[in-house]
């Protein structure tokens, strides 16, 4: 039996695609989901901040790069961490994640 995964796509309609399956947004539909102006999306892309753009083709986004997207407007808007900044203060980020992480597993159940 297949799993599957409910979603709201950016047109607002329910979809579903198979658990596993990861969902892809343009480039226009990842700055509607975020509240981000696509030309910034495209600089964070630049910057390496979203993962590998495809040289010559628009960028697509996962939900992690969602993710990644609205953590990184919370510190430039909250924190005030400015875009030239952004590149180290989120490897020190996954850093800490990657830590945190590490500590649980070793920590046990």
């Amino acid at each position: 039996m297949t799993n599957f995964i409910f979603y709201v796509n950016p047109t607002l309609t329910l979809a579903c695609r198979p658990a596993g399956t990861p969902a892809l947004h343009s480039l226009a539909a990842a700055a509607d989901l975020t509240g981000v102006h696509p030309e910034i999306l495209q600089h964070y892309c630049r910057l390496g901040l979203l993962g590998a753009q495809r040289a010559g083709s628009e960028p697509t986004f996962d939900d992690n790069a969602l993710y990644e997207v609205r953590r990184i407007e919370h510190y430039r808007r909250h924190h005030g961490v400015t875009l030239q900044a952004l590149p180290l203060f989120c490897a020190l980020s996954r850093e800490v994640e990657r830590l945190q992480t590490e500590v649980r597993f070793l920590r046990g159940p």
